[in-house]
Formats: structure tokens, C-alpha cells, sequence
């Protein structure tokens, strides 16, 4: 139901009232309005803005991370200011000295298959701005099961993606990924950088599709996926056709969906961790066994743990370094979040080496 603009209202939005495509009444179909945007990182931080500076009358906000010195190159809703706080929070406070009029709905916490539902119900359209594949398989299935439109967005590099998923019997992001590929074979930005202005240019993007899906206005990029490319400013549209199997294999799991573990779907999570070693479990094995630690991360990357006298080899060099390498000794391979130490480990497996074991989350686990 849509909701009279107040005076103060009209003026502030008098750009938007004099278009004819939105004029007042679309503006009130945006006070009314209900969206949830997830992530408020490279991609959330422009989402964000623009549908708040547009006026859409309520934002809700999900993110469990903390603001970190490295995201300021990119995420320009954050100061240094902001650093060691919660991103959620911190967008919330910032916002809302962007436009008082918007009701902000934050929830500083881990979006799972528990929380997820319960959540997703209270909007009316649902952005995803995450950087991992189990997250976004998670977000699409609760999407199709709420039956909520979803709009996409991914960056890599110098390219980004921008889509709009399960908007009225369109196709959804499994349509275009029925299968999710090999754990650490598509690593996120904070693993291969990304071009600082490249989030701004994908999460206007997808602010604008979130607007065309309020205001029932231009056509939706759904059964569409927009390909971007900033070093050539070129796009490229490809068409996605809606696979009616696979909106059913998610649909099947509507009443057991809290159980779904998408980690495990993903390939993340293992089934056996004979390969995986925890921090505390590190802590403990180096007390008890002479080890060599090969940390594979580059030689600037924080935090340096000085009680693990760990060999750096960085990922790229790890073929020309193999000298270095224990054949005989346990070997426990490290990265910042545990993606490229397995990448270190298959390479190593494949070079004959034995006795490989990746620290399960990565450095940043080390406390």
C-alpha cells in the first residue's frame, strides 16, 4: 500500500516527482517498499546509498563482518574512523544522516539457512551483495522459497556481473549455476584484488534494477545477465533461460531448508577433515611435533604469528621454491582465509608431495 509523501518529502524528492515516469505516485511506491540488501561491503556500500538517497522507506541491512583497513579502497561508506567496527552497524549510522526519512533494519549477524527465511519474508525485494558462492546459492533458495525477486551482482578483477533472478517465473541464479564450481577455483577479491571503482559501477547497477522493479518501470535485466568489462568500458548482455528442475529441486527443500549446508554443497566444507586442521589444533601440534609451516600468502599480508617461524612462499612462487619444501616432514600450508593454501596443496600433491595439511579458516583464525 503505497504512503503519502509529506511536504518536506515533495522537495526532497522534487527531482524524481518531476519525471513522468516516476512523479508522486512512484515516489510513494518507493517510501512504501521494503528491501533487503546483503553485504554492506564493495557492493552494499552503493546499494545502499542510492536506494537510500531515492528514498526507498525501508532498508534492511545484514552483515556479520568488520570494517578493515584494506576496504576502504573500494567501500566508500567507511572512514578509518570506522576500522574494527561493525560493518552493519556503522552503514545504519551513516545513513541515516544521509535521509532521516528511511526506517533501517540491521542485523549484524551471519546470514544462514536458520535465519534466513524468517528474515526474507519481511521484504519485498532482496540484493545480494556477497563475494562467495554458499552464500549466494543460500540467498537464491531463499529467494525462490519466499518467492522474493533477487537482485545479483558480482565483481572479479576488472569485471563485473548484474542480474535479476525469480522475478515474476524468470530464472534464478542456480538457472544460470546449476552447479557450484571447484572450491577455491573462482577466489574473491580478497585473494585476487579488485579494481577500486569497479563495486561502484556493479551496485549503482543494481540500485537502478531495484528502482525499475519498484516503480514498474524499463525492463528488468531478468533472464539476463549484464557482463561489464572496465578496462574496455564494453558490456555484454547473455540470456538465461529458467530451468523449471532445478526451481523444483529447491522447492523440495522448503520444509527441511534450516538443515541445508551449503558450505558442504559448495565443496568448502569437507565430509572428512583428515587434510583440515583448526587453529587450536595447531596451537597444540606444534608442542608435540616437529613441523615445517609454509605460509603462501605475500610478504606484506598482516597478521605475521612469530611463534609459528613460518617459510614464506608466496602462491605464485611455489614452483620455483620446491627446495624449500619438507618431503618427508609434516607440512601445514597457510593463507589468510584458507583458500590458496589449497590451491598450494593440490599443486604440491600433483608435485608428488605427501603429508599436506591446510590451517581450516586460514590466519585470521589465530587468536
Amino acid at each position: 500500500m503505497n504512503q503519502k509523501l509529506t511536504d518536506k518529502e515533495k522537495y526532497r524528492y522534487s527531482r524524481h516527482l518531476l519525471l513522468d515516469k516516476v512523479g508522486e505516485v512512484g515516489q510513494e511506491k518507493l517510501k512504501a517498499a521494503k528491501v533487503l540488501v546483503i553485504g554492506a561491503g564493495g557492493l552494499g556500500c552503493p546499494v545502499l546509498q542510492y536506494l537510500t538517497a531515492a528514498g526507498v522507506g525501508t532498508i534492511g541491512i545484514i552483515d556479520f563482518d568488520v570494517v578493515d583497513e584494506t576496504n576502504l579502497q573500494r567501500q566508500i561508506l567507511f572512514t578509518v574512523n570506522d576500522i574494527g567496527k561493525n560493518k552493519a552497524i556503522v552503514a545504519k549510522e551513516k545513513l541515516e544522516l544521509l535521509n532521516p526519512y528511511i526506517k533501517f533494519e540491521i542485523y549484524p549477524e551471519k546470514l544462514t539457512p536458520k535465519n534466513a527465511l524468517e528474515i526474507f519474508k519481511h521484504y519485498d525485494i532482496v540484493v545480494d551483495g556477497t563475494d562467495n558462492f554458499s552464500t549466494r546459492y543460500l540467498v537464491n533458495d531463499a529467494c525462490v522459497i519466499t518467492q522474493k525477486p533477487l537482485v545479483y551482482g558480482a565483481i572479479y578483477k576488472f569485471e563485473g556481473q548484474v542480474s535479476v533472478f525469480n522475478y515474476q517465473g524468470g530464472s534464478t541464479y542456480r538457472c544460470l549455476f546449476p552447479e557450484p564450481p571447484k572450491a577455491g577455483s573462482v577466489p574473491n577479491c580478497s585473494y585476487v584484488g579488485v579494481l577500486g571503482v569497479l563495486p561502484g559501477l556493479i551496485g549503482t547497477q543494481q540500485a537502478n534494477e531495484v528502482l525499475k522493479i519498484i516503480l514498474e518501470i524499463g525492463v528488468p535485466l531478468s533472464g539476463k545477465l549484464l557482463i561489464f568489462d572496465a578496462l574496455q568500458s564494453s558490456s555484454t548482455i547473455i540470456k538465461i533461460n529458467r530451468l523449471e528442475e532445478q526451481v523444483e529441486k529447491v522447492l523440495a527443500t522448503k520444509n527441511d531448508f534450516e538443515n541445508n549446508d551449503y558450505e558442504l554443497f559448495c565443496g568448502i566444507k569437507k565430509t572428512h577433515h583428515d587434510n583440515e586442521i583448526s587453529a587450536d589444533e595447531l596451537k597444540i601440534l606444534i608442542k608435540k611435533e616437529n613441523i615445517q609451516i609454509i605460509d603462501v600468502r605475500e610478504e606484506w599480508e598482516q597478521p605475521k604469528v612469530e611463534e609459528l617461524n613460518m617459510v614464506n612462499i608466496p602462491l605464485q612462487s611455489v614452483p620455483m621454491n620446491l627446495d624449500k619444501i619438507d618431503k618427508l616432514q609434516t607440512k601445514i600450508i597457510v593463507c589468510q582465509h584458507g583458500v590458496r593454501s589449497l590451491k598450494a596443496i593440490e599443486y604440491l600433491e600433483q608435485q608428488g608431495f605427501e603429508n599436506l595439511i591446510n590451517l581450516t579458516g586460514g590466519i585470521v583464525t589465530w587468536k
